[in-house]
């Protein structure tokens, strides 16, 4: 039976902005980068194209997530089929499907991922999906926030 993850979280700032830096470096970076982890990713933002992101807080811990692009509607949804490879050696594959829905000047980002084998896949994913926006969240919040003119 298919495990699924869905979370949501509303983000301060429109879905263009939200939908552009969560693509861009600096986003998957934050999306990835839990504290004392390092992060690598390369994306190469058209239908077809890879999204590879590798995260580690060791070189004994090493994660690779290669997501392919299915679907681009920017700035409104991506689809992705992953492959996720984990420390253990083990592979598994599932479906990430993210929408950005304006609420006003903010989004609504809604990320589900479905497809995902067992229940304890799951429940790790339950915990990590939040703390990952979470990340994503305050870049994209630093980047909207208006700049201080420096009075000299």
């Amino acid at each position: 039976m298919s495990q699924d993850v869905r979370v949501a979280r509303v983000i301060g700032a429109r879905p263009e902005v939200v939908f552009d830096l969560f693509t861009a470096q600096d986003g998957q970076e934050a999306f990835y980068g839990e504290p004392g982890w390092s992060v690598q990713s390369e994306c190469d933002l058209h239908v077809g194209g890879v999204w590879t992101v590798t995260f580690w807080r060791s070189r004994d811990e090493l994660y690779r997530h290669e997501h392919i692009f299915r679907v681009i509607d920017r700035p409104s949804r991506l689809v992705v089929d992953t492959t996720e490879s984990r420390p253990d050696g083990s592979v598994v594959g599932f479906e990430i499907e993210f929408i950005f829905e304006a609420r006003g000047d903010k989004t609504l980002m809604t990320m589900i991922q479905r497809g995902l084998p067992t229940v304890e896949l799951r429940d790790e994913h339950r915990v990590g999906v939040p703390d990952a926006l979470t990340r994503l969240e305050r870049v994209i919040e630093a980047f909207s926030r208006p700049r201080q003119r420096d009075p000299g």
